[in-house]
Protein backbone atom coordinates (compact mmCIF):
# COMPACT_ATOMS: atom_id res chain seq x y z
CA UNK A 1 0.00 0.00 0.00
CA UNK A 2 2.99 2.43 0.70
CA UNK A 3 4.33 2.01 -2.76
CA UNK A 4 0.56 1.41 -4.57
CA UNK A 5 -0.66 4.81 -3.15
CA UNK A 6 2.34 7.20 -4.43
CA UNK A 7 2.05 5.73 -7.82
CA UNK A 8 -1.90 6.28 -8.50
CA UNK A 9 -1.01 9.93 -7.43
CA UNK A 10 1.68 10.40 -10.10
CA UNK A 11 -0.04 8.38 -12.97
CA UNK A 12 -2.41 11.19 -13.92
CA UNK A 13 0.96 13.22 -14.30
CA UNK A 14 3.03 10.67 -16.09
CA UNK A 15 0.04 9.86 -18.57
CA UNK A 16 -0.19 13.53 -19.31
CA UNK A 17 3.55 14.22 -19.84
CA UNK A 18 3.89 10.68 -21.90
CA UNK A 19 0.91 11.82 -24.26
CA UNK A 20 2.24 14.93 -24.75
CA UNK A 21 5.92 13.48 -25.64
CA UNK A 22 4.42 10.16 -27.63
CA UNK A 23 1.41 12.13 -29.53
CA UNK A 24 4.24 14.13 -31.62
CA UNK A 25 6.36 11.77 -32.05
CA UNK A 26 4.11 9.33 -33.52
CA UNK A 27 2.46 11.99 -35.83
CA UNK A 28 5.76 12.53 -36.98
CA UNK A 29 6.92 9.18 -38.05
CA UNK A 30 3.28 8.87 -39.95
CA UNK A 31 3.86 11.61 -41.75
CA UNK A 32 7.24 10.84 -42.94
CA UNK A 33 6.37 7.39 -44.51
CA UNK A 34 3.37 9.17 -46.41
CA UNK A 35 3.18 11.37 -49.15
CA UNK A 36 1.97 14.58 -47.49
CA UNK A 37 2.48 17.79 -49.77
CA UNK A 38 0.00 20.82 -49.27
CA UNK A 39 0.78 21.85 -52.31
CA UNK A 40 -0.57 18.50 -53.88
CA UNK A 41 -3.51 17.12 -51.34
CA UNK A 42 -4.65 14.63 -53.95
CA UNK A 43 -1.49 12.94 -54.07
CA UNK A 44 -1.46 10.64 -50.81
CA UNK A 45 -0.29 7.14 -49.77
CA UNK A 46 2.47 4.68 -48.31
CA UNK A 47 6.01 5.76 -49.58
CA UNK A 48 8.24 4.05 -47.11
CA UNK A 49 11.52 5.46 -47.05
CA UNK A 50 11.04 7.78 -49.85
CA UNK A 51 10.51 10.78 -47.80
CA UNK A 52 14.08 10.24 -46.14
CA UNK A 53 15.66 9.43 -49.15
CA UNK A 54 13.90 12.53 -50.71
CA UNK A 55 15.76 14.75 -47.72
CA UNK A 56 18.94 13.19 -47.54
CA UNK A 57 19.50 13.88 -51.56
CA UNK A 58 18.18 17.14 -51.20
CA UNK A 59 21.40 19.41 -52.44
CA UNK A 60 21.31 21.10 -49.14
CA UNK A 61 21.92 18.29 -46.68
CA UNK A 62 25.20 18.10 -47.04
CA UNK A 63 25.38 22.09 -46.72
CA UNK A 64 23.28 21.99 -44.09
CA UNK A 65 24.81 19.05 -42.10
CA UNK A 66 28.46 20.75 -42.14
CA UNK A 67 27.14 23.92 -40.91
CA UNK A 68 25.30 22.49 -38.19
CA UNK A 69 28.83 21.20 -37.14
CA UNK A 70 30.76 23.95 -37.40
CA UNK A 71 28.43 26.25 -35.36
CA UNK A 72 28.18 23.75 -32.59
CA UNK A 73 31.75 23.41 -32.49
CA UNK A 74 32.68 26.87 -32.95
CA UNK A 75 29.92 28.26 -30.47
CA UNK A 76 30.81 25.60 -27.80
CA UNK A 77 34.62 26.03 -27.96
CA UNK A 78 34.45 29.84 -28.13
CA UNK A 79 32.09 29.63 -24.65
CA UNK A 80 34.03 27.22 -23.28
CA UNK A 81 37.38 29.03 -23.55
CA UNK A 82 35.59 32.63 -23.00
CA UNK A 83 33.71 31.47 -20.23
CA UNK A 84 36.40 30.11 -17.93
CA UNK A 85 38.74 33.18 -19.48
CA UNK A 86 35.89 35.73 -17.98
CA UNK A 87 34.97 33.75 -14.75
CA UNK A 88 38.90 33.75 -13.90
CA UNK A 89 38.32 37.13 -14.09
CA UNK A 90 35.66 38.29 -12.40
CA UNK A 91 36.15 35.73 -9.70
CA UNK A 92 39.04 37.91 -7.73
CA UNK A 93 37.41 40.88 -5.35
CA UNK A 94 37.15 44.16 -6.87
CA UNK A 95 35.04 46.76 -6.51
CA UNK A 96 31.96 46.38 -8.26
CA UNK A 97 32.18 42.54 -8.81
CA UNK A 98 28.36 42.15 -8.17
CA UNK A 99 27.25 44.69 -11.13
CA UNK A 100 30.39 43.18 -13.39
CA UNK A 101 28.68 39.83 -13.15
CA UNK A 102 24.73 40.63 -13.28
CA UNK A 103 26.32 42.85 -16.56
CA UNK A 104 28.29 39.46 -18.03
CA UNK A 105 25.13 37.00 -18.16
CA UNK A 106 22.46 39.57 -18.96
CA UNK A 107 23.02 39.16 -22.65
CA UNK A 108 21.52 35.51 -21.81
CA UNK A 109 18.12 36.82 -21.03
CA UNK A 110 17.83 38.21 -24.32
CA UNK A 111 15.09 36.86 -26.68
CA UNK A 112 17.13 35.18 -29.90
CA UNK A 113 15.26 37.07 -32.35
CA UNK A 114 15.87 40.29 -30.57
CA UNK A 115 19.20 39.41 -30.65
CA UNK A 116 19.82 38.68 -33.98
CA UNK A 117 17.87 42.03 -34.63
CA UNK A 118 20.25 43.87 -32.72
CA UNK A 119 23.27 42.36 -34.07
CA UNK A 120 21.96 42.82 -37.69
CA UNK A 121 20.82 46.65 -37.92
CA UNK A 122 22.86 47.87 -34.52
CA UNK A 123 26.79 45.97 -35.19
CA UNK A 124 26.97 44.81 -38.56
CA UNK A 125 24.77 47.02 -40.94
CA UNK A 126 27.84 48.29 -43.03
CA UNK A 127 26.35 51.79 -43.70
CA UNK A 128 25.56 52.80 -40.03
CA UNK A 129 26.66 49.76 -37.71
CA UNK A 130 28.89 49.98 -34.95
CA UNK A 131 31.43 47.66 -36.31
CA UNK A 132 31.85 49.67 -39.39
CA UNK A 133 32.18 52.95 -37.70
CA UNK A 134 35.42 51.20 -36.05
CA UNK A 135 36.47 50.26 -39.35
CA UNK A 136 36.11 53.44 -40.91
CA UNK A 137 37.70 54.95 -37.85
CA UNK A 138 40.86 52.99 -38.80
CA UNK A 139 40.72 53.77 -42.36
CA UNK A 140 39.42 50.42 -43.28
CA UNK A 141 36.53 49.26 -45.74
CA UNK A 142 33.43 48.54 -43.79
CA UNK A 143 32.51 44.68 -44.19
CA UNK A 144 29.05 43.19 -45.32
CA UNK A 145 28.94 41.02 -42.53
CA UNK A 146 25.95 39.26 -43.35
CA UNK A 147 26.70 38.68 -47.03
CA UNK A 148 30.63 38.38 -47.36
CA UNK A 149 30.82 35.87 -43.74
CA UNK A 150 26.91 34.41 -43.15
CA UNK A 151 27.71 31.38 -41.10
CA UNK A 152 30.30 33.07 -39.15
CA UNK A 153 28.44 36.00 -38.33
CA UNK A 154 25.60 33.62 -37.12
CA UNK A 155 28.21 31.77 -35.02
CA UNK A 156 29.24 35.63 -33.59
CA UNK A 157 25.57 36.52 -32.68
CA UNK A 158 24.54 32.87 -31.09
CA UNK A 159 28.37 32.68 -29.14
CA UNK A 160 27.27 36.37 -27.56
CA UNK A 161 23.77 35.20 -25.89
CA UNK A 162 25.32 31.76 -24.74
CA UNK A 163 28.50 33.10 -23.43
CA UNK A 164 27.10 34.37 -20.37
CA UNK A 165 25.48 30.86 -19.54
CA UNK A 166 29.34 29.44 -19.68
CA UNK A 167 30.34 32.25 -17.54
CA UNK A 168 27.88 31.57 -14.99
CA UNK A 169 28.33 28.05 -14.65
CA UNK A 170 32.06 28.63 -14.58
CA UNK A 171 31.90 31.32 -12.05
CA UNK A 172 29.23 29.05 -9.65
CA UNK A 173 31.88 26.33 -9.60
CA UNK A 174 34.72 28.23 -8.84
CA UNK A 175 32.92 29.37 -5.37
CA UNK A 176 33.54 26.13 -3.97
CA UNK A 177 37.27 25.98 -4.72
CA UNK A 178 39.49 25.26 -2.06
CA UNK A 179 41.15 28.69 -1.51
CA UNK A 180 43.82 26.79 1.60
CA UNK A 181 44.56 24.42 -1.48
CA UNK A 182 45.39 27.64 -3.71
CA UNK A 183 46.90 29.03 -0.82
CA UNK A 184 49.25 26.16 -0.04
CA UNK A 185 50.52 26.07 -3.84
CA UNK A 186 50.94 29.11 -3.88
CA UNK A 187 54.02 29.24 -0.77
CA UNK A 188 55.23 25.87 -2.26
CA UNK A 189 56.13 28.41 -4.98
CA UNK A 190 53.32 27.56 -7.96
CA UNK A 191 52.36 30.48 -10.35
CA UNK A 192 49.48 30.78 -12.11
CA UNK A 193 49.77 29.25 -15.15
CA UNK A 194 50.63 26.09 -13.11
CA UNK A 195 47.60 26.64 -10.98
CA UNK A 196 45.04 27.11 -14.06
CA UNK A 197 46.69 23.82 -15.52
CA UNK A 198 46.52 21.69 -11.76
CA UNK A 199 43.75 23.00 -10.01
CA UNK A 200 41.06 25.17 -11.96
CA UNK A 201 41.36 23.37 -14.85
CA UNK A 202 40.63 20.19 -13.58
CA UNK A 203 38.32 21.60 -11.05
CA UNK A 204 36.09 22.79 -13.74
CA UNK A 205 36.09 19.53 -15.46
CA UNK A 206 32.81 18.98 -14.99
CA UNK A 207 31.55 22.20 -15.46
CA UNK A 208 32.65 22.10 -18.77
CA UNK A 209 31.03 18.43 -19.20
CA UNK A 210 27.26 20.21 -18.73
CA UNK A 211 27.85 23.22 -20.11
CA UNK A 212 29.15 20.96 -23.71
CA UNK A 213 26.18 19.21 -23.00
CA UNK A 214 23.28 21.65 -22.36
CA UNK A 215 24.65 23.67 -25.24
CA UNK A 216 25.03 20.67 -27.48
CA UNK A 217 21.30 19.89 -27.19
CA UNK A 218 20.02 24.05 -27.61
CA UNK A 219 21.86 24.65 -30.00
CA UNK A 220 21.01 21.53 -32.63
CA UNK A 221 17.99 23.89 -33.09
CA UNK A 222 19.32 27.11 -33.61
CA UNK A 223 17.01 28.85 -35.93
CA UNK A 224 15.73 32.29 -34.96
CA UNK A 225 19.00 34.08 -35.26
CA UNK A 226 19.73 32.64 -38.72
CA UNK A 227 15.82 33.36 -40.02
CA UNK A 228 15.91 36.43 -38.76
CA UNK A 229 19.45 37.74 -40.39
CA UNK A 230 20.43 35.30 -43.26
CA UNK A 231 17.28 33.63 -44.14
CA UNK A 232 20.06 30.62 -44.47
CA UNK A 233 21.73 32.35 -47.58
CA UNK A 234 23.42 33.51 -49.48
CA UNK A 235 22.40 30.09 -51.14
CA UNK A 236 23.22 28.01 -48.40
CA UNK A 237 25.70 29.49 -46.95
CA UNK A 238 24.29 29.83 -43.40
CA UNK A 239 21.79 26.91 -43.73
CA UNK A 240 21.78 24.37 -40.83
CA UNK A 241 19.57 21.42 -40.50
CA UNK A 242 17.07 23.21 -38.33
CA UNK A 243 16.11 25.49 -41.31
CA UNK A 244 16.60 23.21 -44.25
CA UNK A 245 13.41 21.37 -42.25
CA UNK A 246 11.44 24.76 -42.00
CA UNK A 247 12.05 25.39 -45.87
CA UNK A 248 10.77 21.82 -46.84
CA UNK A 249 8.17 22.47 -44.06
CA UNK A 250 7.11 26.44 -44.96
CA UNK A 251 8.76 26.89 -48.41
CA UNK A 252 8.01 24.05 -50.33
CA UNK A 253 4.80 22.84 -47.96
CA UNK A 254 6.46 19.35 -47.88
CA UNK A 255 5.16 17.97 -44.47
CA UNK A 256 6.15 14.39 -45.22
CA UNK A 257 10.11 15.37 -46.15
CA UNK A 258 9.84 17.70 -43.49
CA UNK A 259 8.71 15.11 -41.16
CA UNK A 260 11.92 12.36 -41.98
CA UNK A 261 14.56 15.50 -41.72
CA UNK A 262 12.66 16.54 -37.57
CA UNK A 263 13.10 12.64 -37.19
CA UNK A 264 17.34 12.43 -38.70
CA UNK A 265 17.59 15.35 -36.37
CA UNK A 266 16.56 13.78 -32.95
CA UNK A 267 18.60 10.40 -34.63
CA UNK A 268 21.79 12.93 -34.42
CA UNK A 269 20.91 15.02 -31.49
CA UNK A 270 20.27 11.13 -29.56
CA UNK A 271 23.66 9.78 -30.78
CA UNK A 272 25.33 12.84 -29.61
CA UNK A 273 23.51 13.05 -26.10
CA UNK A 274 24.47 9.47 -25.44
CA UNK A 275 28.29 10.35 -25.71
CA UNK A 276 27.77 13.97 -24.10
CA UNK A 277 25.81 11.46 -21.01
CA UNK A 278 28.58 9.34 -20.89
CA UNK A 279 31.45 11.92 -20.12
CA UNK A 280 29.22 14.11 -17.79
CA UNK A 281 28.85 10.95 -16.16
CA UNK A 282 32.73 9.99 -16.07
CA UNK A 283 33.49 13.43 -14.49
CA UNK A 284 31.04 12.88 -12.61
CA UNK A 285 32.43 10.24 -11.19
CA UNK A 286 35.64 11.80 -10.88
Amino acid sequence: MNRFLPRVLLAPAMLTLFLWMIVPLVMTIYFSVIRYNLLQPDQTGFVGLDNYVYFMTDPSFGTAIMNTLLLLGSVILITVIGGIMLALLVDAPFPGRNIVRILLISPFFVIPTVNALLWKHMMMNPIYGVLAQVWRYFGATPVDWLTNWPLWSVILIVTWQWLPFATLIFITALQSMDREQLEASRMDGANYLQQLRYLYIPHLGRSMAVVVMIEMIFLLSVFAEIYTTTSGGPGDASTNLAFLIFKQALLNFDAGAASAGALLAVVLANIAGIFLIRMVGKNLDK
